[in-house]
């Protein structure tokens, strides 16, 4: 029987352990720091989120088979290389290999040394040259994006030159994303419908969960700030099996071969966000780790047992491995806090948890939730709640999400009314 210890404290990270801790092979699991629905939460070391040492000592005071880590944050500064350096199983890629994720430049210059589809991109440090740049342009729509981890928040889709002048000052001028932004990418602005790929990998081989579709916008009809994500559904009808084996053999089999070559394999979820262009994929961005709340819609699809193929993952042995997905579709629906993604209050009682739960075929997963003194679930973050409804056809799924919803309430809840616009005119079943 195992042990098992979850790092994170969002949606994502009660999502997984809600998962893990069914298994049958699975004694115990804890979560560091966890939130008010996470198993078997346990307080951040002393030493603070940052102290991986204090980590890998509780991993192995507690006789840990595996750490399965959340957050890009932690990956791209290296646990991964502590626990690994104490012969601790993990689950996530080493800081080198995170660097997909954490130095968006990298990340592009490595697609164009491996021949992987992405668009065209230049790579900025100081602001005149940037702005010498964007004059030779056309005044079209164009991507401006903080090579850094920015929270989700560093890039900026420029309608025009004007606006895409004023991200460049803000980024390299004002410092608006601190160390993240002292380096900037000015891309070419992508066309078409985007998904999110979630493939676990061993340094070698991939495993593909169900395909799944985010949604950034704060607002109604895909309006409104960018956030860390208000939803999602899956599978993306988008990913067809065509466009699947595309990415497998474009995308996804290069970059594994391509980190391997270059002395740093890749163990652990690799997130690509493709872009799809008249039935081709093209890369978006590279994320080392499980979306959010992508993964809220799409573990509820898979079958038997997660923690086989983490493991397998972790110590790179998946060969003989697939993974079990039932038929039908999920959707997530993200419940945030009033004024998300700006300034929000915390603290605030949430009710309908249990009613909500009671339904059937619905998950709620907690994300920026805490516990008051009186015992009662508080909002404690942006993104509160991920509400789960599963069914056969992705209309039905999006219907028993609502349903839940519409039974859960705190004060200056927002959430978007339209997840899954994008599938509902091509699911002929809803």
């Amino acid at each position: 029987m195992a042990n098992l210890l979850v790092i994170g404290g969002g949606g994502r990270e009660h999502t997984l352990g809600s998962f893990l801790v069914r298994s049958p092979e699975v004694e115990t699991l804890w979560t560091v720091p966890g939130n008010a629905g996470t198993p078997g939460r346990l307080p951040v070391p002393a030493g603070g989120a940052e102290d991986f040492e204090a980590l890998a000592e509780l991993a192995a005071l507690r006789q840990v088979d595996l750490t399965v880590v959340g957050p890009e944050a932690p990956l791209c500064a290296g646990l991964a290389d502590v626990f690994r350096a104490r012969e601790l199983a993990v689950f996530g890629p080493t800081k080198a290999a995170a660097r997909l994720e954490g130095d968006k430049a990298f990340a592009r210059e490595f697609m164009r040394r491996h021949g992987i589809p992405h668009p065209e991109f230049a790579v900025f440090r100081d602001a005149a040259e940037a702005r010498r740049h964007l004059a030779g342009l056309p005044d079209a729509p164009v991507v401006v994006k903080a090579s850094g981890l920015a929270a989700g928040k560093g890039v900026a889709v420029c309608a025009n030159r004007q606006q895409a002048l004023e991200a460049v000052r803000l980024s390299l001028q004002e410092g608006g994303f601190g160390e993240a932004g002292g380096t900037i990418l000015v891309e070419e602005c992508l066309e078409g419908e985007e998904a999110s790929i979630l493939a676990l990998c061993d340094g070698e081989r991939a495993l593909y969960l169900p395909s799944s579709q985010d949604h950034k916008r704060a607002f109604d009809g895909d309006r409104g700030p960018n956030t860390g994500g208000m939803g999602a559904y899956a599978p993306a009808p988008v990913v067809t099996p065509e466009v699947l084996e595309q990415i497998d053999r474009r995308i996804v089999r290069p970059t594994l071969a391509g980190m391997a070559a270059e002395g740093t394999p890749y163990r652990g979820c690799l997130y690509v966000g493709v872009m799809i262009r008249r039935g081709e994929p093209i890369v978006v961005e590279y994320n080392c780790r499980f979306g959010d709340p992508e993964t809220q819609a799409v573990l509820p699809l898979i079958e038997g047992d997660l923690y086989p193929l983490l493991r397998a993952a972790a110590v790179g042995s998946l060969e003989g491995l697939e993974v079990p997905v039932r038929s039908g579709a999920a959707a997530c629906v993200v419940m945030a806090a009033g004024g998300y993604p700006g300034s929000y209050l915390k603290g605030i009682p949430i009710r309908g948890l249990e009613e909500a739960e009671a339904l059937e075929n619905v998950y709620v997963f907690h994300a920026g939730t805490g516990v008051s003194q009186s015992g009662q679930a508080v909002t404690a973050g942006g993104r509160v709640l991920g509400v789960t409804g599963v069914g056969d056809t992705i209309g039905e799924a999006i219907r028993t999400a609502y349903r839940a919803v519409e039974l859960i309430s705190f004060e200056g809840a927002m959430y978007r009314r339209d997840i899954g616009h994008r599938a509902l005119g091509r699911d002929t079943g809803a």
